[in-house]
């Protein structure tokens, strides 16, 4: 195929069925908008944070030790507020966090400078960091030794040191879990 010159381009443009360019413009876009529409409805959460690997995670039972959960309070704030978490349907108005949950009812977790260890097993890339990416201060939660309530986990990624998780924030109450996911497609 020869290269298109401004005259070979420009006939074309003008020789363009734009009817029919714009059915498959519209066909695309109900295409794309269907896709969506089928994930949420067969549980399937596409995920593109660094927190867990990029791929897509599917509902599953409560065993699962990924979840979903959309944060409360100071957490929910700061994180919508600095683009942490972009738009979506949590009662913020920003998208849910899908997290590891790395402890759950009695496990004992330590938080130190150091990061976070459970039941004496150290979480890798948990240390808290004092500034985001963007250099604003970072506020981790206070350093101690905690047992997990009944109605709390602690959630936390060994994937990404900069993650925005219980080191910042404490245990997730489980009432704010809205799904538990396993990996369907990762990359």
């Amino acid at each position: 195929m020869k290269p298109l010159s401004r005259t070979g381009l420009y006939r074309r443009i003008r020789d363009t069925d734009w009817r029919r360019a714009a059915g498959a413009a519209v066909l695309g876009s109900a295409s794309l908008f269907g896709l969506f529409v089928l994930t949420g409805v067969a549980g399937i959460r596409i995920n593109t944070t660094p927190s867990l690997p990029l791929g897509l995670y599917v509902e599953t039972d409560q065993q699962s030790r990924l979840v979903e959960f959309c944060p409360s309070g100071v957490p929910a704030e700061i994180s919508a507020r600095r683009g942490y978490r972009g738009s979506g349907d949590c009662p913020d108005g920003a998208c849910p966090l899908l997290k590891p949950i790395v402890a759950q009812t009695g496990d004992v977790v330590e938080f130190s400078a150091g990061g976070i260890s459970v039941n004496n097993r150290a979480i890798r890339n948990t240390a808290p960091l004092p500034v985001d990416t963007e250099h604003r201060p970072l506020e981790h939660f206070p350093f101690g030794r905690y047992v997990v309530g009944v109605d709390e986990v602690w959630v936390a990624s060994s994937y990404n040191k900069r993650s925005f998780d219980s080191r910042y924030y404490g245990p997730v109450p489980k009432i704010q879990i809205r799904a538990y996911l396993r990996p369907l497609l990762t990359f």
